[in-house]
């Protein structure tokens, strides 16, 4: 007889990620939104053989508040850093990148809680949706701004600083996949005040990118770089001008 996976639990936590990212900011529904959220964690929690629910659900709310501050200094950072915001509202409306940081910050605090499977659940159904890929694991701090954001990966063992800005398609990676180094810190460091651009690669556990340093757009990084460094890739671009309506 098959295994039976219970993948329709996928949809459970889908909406339980939706309602909880609206507990946060949904402050007149807060009491409707406690209710759903208590009993859905605990049958989620149920049907992945998780014991002890409802002490990991009270622990859980312990850590709410916090992340509403630390998500309240993310929205400033997006404020701050893009011209094309008009407002705070917008950014919690309509910003990805927030999105898909909140779903990360809600989920980092169940991983660190030691619940199994959720915490990667939560990560994909929002990587679905924004297509911002960061691992429950990832250690980020205050005021992190991911601007436009679409393939974006962030791993497990990732230590992200302060006051740090992150470009569509960065990648903070493992240079080997190999399964025995599990345990082990491999993917990179990222000091505070550091700026990566569109489709900087950046590799290995023992990685550490200075402070306050700029990672260029498509450089591929396998060292660490110094603070206040200025990393980039040049390529040659000829432009010529056509003639006859072809090009020389």
């Amino acid at each position: 007889m098959m295994q039976s996976y219970n993948v329709c639990l996928k949809d459970t936590v889908k909406t339980f990620s939706k309602r909880l990212f609206y507990s946060l900011f949904d402050c007149e529904q807060e009491e409707e939104h406690a209710k759903y959220l208590e009993k859905t964690f605990l049958k989620i929690l149920v049907a992945l053989d998780v014991e002890n629910g409802e002490t990991i659900w009270e622990n859980y709310k312990e850590e709410l508040p916090q992340i509403r501050k630390q998500l309240d200094l993310d929205a400033i950072a997006f404020e701050k850093n893009d011209p094309a915001s008009h407002s705070l509202r917008e950014i919690y409306l309509a910003y990805p990148g927030f999105h898909a940081i909140s779903i990360y910050r809600l989920s980092h605090a169940l991983y660190k809680l030691n619940v199994p499977i959720l915490p990667r659940m939560m990560s994909e159904y929002i990587h679905g949706i924004t297509g911002i890929d960061i691992h429950p694991g990832a250690t980020i701090a205050d005021s992190f701004y991911i601007d436009h954001g679409t393939g974006i990966v962030i791993g497990e063992t990732s230590i992200i600083g302060e006051d740090v800005k992150i470009y569509q398609g960065v990648t903070l990676g493992g240079i080997s996949v190999s399964k025995s180094l599990a345990k082990t810190k491999r993917h990179p460091t990222i000091e505070d005040g550091v700026c990566i651009y569109a489709n900087a690669t950046i590799l290995g556990g023992d990685i550490v990118i200075g402070a306050n340093s700029i990672i260029g757009a498509n450089v591929w990084i396998t060292e660490s770089v110094p603070k206040n460094s200025l990393v980039t890739y040049q390529t040659e671009i000829k432009i010529r001008p056509k003639k006859n309506g072809i090009r020389e």
